[in-house]
C-alpha cells in the first residue's frame, strides 16, 4: 500500500527567498567535467517525495539515463526537506542552481517572477508527437500556465479529500455522507457514540485551514478572484465558516482540534475518537494496523449551493535558465517521465501520479483509496487558485502554508471569530503581505 508522508512544509515556498538567504551558501555546483561526450554534468535535484525506498529508486532509475551522444550525462541528488527553502534560495542566486528539480509547489512560480526558469513550452510541445502531452490527466497541465509560458511540469499530486471510517459509521448506524447534510447527520450519530465526525488539527504543526480552503472550494469559494487576487468575503465562503462552526458549536469536532496536529489526530483515529476527517491521500496507510483498510475515501460531497469541489497541490518539476545544456535537460526529463512509473508501481510513497498510464496501472489500483482519489476526486479538485482561476501564480505562495493561514484555521475553529470576521482578517492580511 502506497504511503504518503508529505507534510505541510514541504509545498511551503516562501515568498521572500531571494538574496539575504544566499549567503548561507548551501548549494552545491549545478556542472562539473565528466566522461560524458558534451564534458559537463547536469544535476537533477530531487525531494523525499516518499518512504525510504522512494530516493534509492529514484537515483537508480536516473542514473540508468544514458544520453545521446553530445548531450550531458545526469547527477542526481536528494535535497532535505529541513532546509530545501534556503539550499534552492541559495543555489539561483550564486548561480549553482541543477538544471532539473522539484521542490516546493509554488517554487517555480516564484522563481519564475524572480527571472530564474526555463519555461518548458518546448519540451511539451515535443511530447505532442510521443505521447506523453497527452498521457497527463485533465487539468493537471493547466495549472502549470502562465502568460509567459509553462513554469513547470506536474510530477505528484497531493489533494484533501474526505475519509470515513467504516466500522465506525456502521455502528453509530448510517451510510456514509455524499453532501453537506447528511454529513451533519453523520456527525450527529457519531456524537451518540462518542465519536467526531469533523476531524482537525488546528495547531501550528496541522492543516485544519486547508481543510476548510477545501470546503470554502466545496462551495464554490475559494482565496483568490480571477484577477489573482484575494476575495474571502463572499455569500460562498462566510455560507461555509457558518456551517463549519455550527458542526463545531455542536461538538462535532474535538474541543481540543485547535492545537492538534497532524499526530494528534492520528492518535484519535488510532483511539477510535475520530469518524471522519478532511485530509491527505494516505491517511489510511500512515495509520496502519486495522485502520489501513476501515478508514476509507468517502465520495465527493454536494455543498448546500449544490456544487462540488476539493483543493489540491499539483508538486511539480522545473528547468532553469542557468543551465549548461538546457537540451541535455529536456532529454533526461523526458526519458525520466517515461521512466517513472515503477515509484508508483512499487509504492514508495510518492504523491498520486499525474500520468494516466501510471494511474491505469494494476499495481496502482492495488490500494483503492488511491485509486479513488484520481478517479473521483482529482476531476471536482482546484488549486488555491480558486475559485478565480486554477493555474498557480507567484502570490499563492502567500496562502500556501504560511502562517496567516494557521491563525486563519484557528480562529474558525475556536469560534474565536465569526464567519465573517475570520474571513476579513484573512483578507486585510494578504493585502498587507502582498504590498509588503
Amino acid at each position: 500500500m502506497p504511503t504518503r508522508t508529505t507534510s505541510i512544509s514541504r509545498r511551503t515556498f516562501i515568498g521572500a527567498v531571494g538574496g539575504g538567504l544566499a549567503a548561507l551558501g548551501l548549494a552545491a555546483c549545478s556542472s562539473s567535467k565528466s566522461g560524458s561526450g558534451s564534458g559537463t554534468t547536469i544535476q537533477f535535484w530531487n525531494m523525499p517525495w516518499g518512504g525510504t525506498r522512494f530516493n534509492p529508486l529514484d537515483q537508480k532509475i536516473t542514473e540508468a539515463y544514458k544520453p545521446k551522444p553530445g548531450l550531458p550525462e545526469v547527477r542526481y541528488q536528494a535535497i532535505a526537506w529541513s532546509n530545501f527553502v534556503a539550499r534552492f534560495a541559495s543555489a539561483t542566486a550564486s548561480k549553482t542552481n541543477p538544471a532539473v528539480s522539484s521542490g516546493g509547489g509554488t517554487q517555480a512560480f516564484e522563481f519564475a517572477k524572480q527571472g530564474h526558469i526555463a519555461m518548458a513550452d518546448g519540451l511539451l510541445d515535443s511530447w505532442k508527437s510521443n505521447g506523453l502531452y497527452d498521457d497527463f490527466l485533465p487539468g493537471t497541465l493547466e495549472t502549470m500556465k502562465t502568460p509567459q509560458g509553462y513554469v513547470a511540469i506536474p510530477y505528484n499530486l497531493d489533494m484533501r479529500i474526505n475519509w470515513y471510517s467504516k466500522s465506525l459509521l456502521a455502528k453509530a448506524g448510517v451510510q456514509p455522507p455524499t453532501d453537506w447534510q447528511s454529513f451533519e447527520n453523520v456527525c450527529a450519530a457519531l456524537k451518540k457514540i462518542g465519536v467526531y465526525g469533523l476531524g482537525l488539527s488546528a495547531g501550528a504543526a496541522g492543516n485544519a485551514f486547508q481543510a476548510i480552503v477545501g470546503w470554502m472550494i466545496n462551495n464554490g469559494g475559494g482565496i483568490f478572484d480571477e484577477q489573482q487576487m484575494p476575495n474571502l468575503v463572499t455569500p460562498a465562503n462566510i455560507e461555509t465558516i457558518t456551517f463549519l462552526q455550527g458542526l463545531i458549536r455542536k461538538g462535532y469536532a474535538d474541543p481540543r482540534s485547535t492545537g492538534y496536529s497532524a499526530t494528534n489526530t492520528q492518535e484519535q483515529w488510532k483511539a477510535g475518537k475520530f469518524g471522519m476527517q478532511v485530509e491527505g491521500p494516505g491517511l489510511a496507510s500512515n495509520l496502519g494496523g486495522k485502520w489501513a483498510t476501515d478508514v476509507v475515501v468517502g465520495d465527493p460531497l454536494t455543498s448546500f449551493s449544490g456544487k462540488k469541489g476539493a483543493l489540491y497541490f499539483p508538486n511539480n518539476i522545473m528547468m532553469y535558465k542557468n543551465d549548461p545544456s538546457p537540451k541535455g535537460a529536456e532529454a533526461f526529463l523526458t526519458y525520466y517521465y517515461k521512466n517513472m512509473a515503477p515509484l508508483w508501481t512499487q509504492h514508495t510513497g510518492i504523491g498520486l501520479p499525474v500520468l494516466k498510464s501510471i494511474a491505469s496501472t494494476p499495481e496502482f489500483k492495488q490500494d483503492p483509496n488511491a485509486a479513488k482519489c484520481v478517479e473521483a476526486w482529482l476531476p471536482i479538485c482546484k488549486t488555491w487558485a480558486a475559485p478565480g482561476g486554477d493555474a498557480l501564480f507567484a502570490n499563492v505562495s502567500i496562502v500556501d502554508s504560511t502562517n496567516p493561514m494557521t491563525v486563519f484555521g484557528q480562529d474558525v475553529v475556536s469560534l474565536k471569530e465569526s464567519p465573517k470576521g475570520a474571513l476579513t482578517k484573512l483578507q486585510n492580511t494578504l493585502m498587507k503581505n502582498l504590498k509588503s
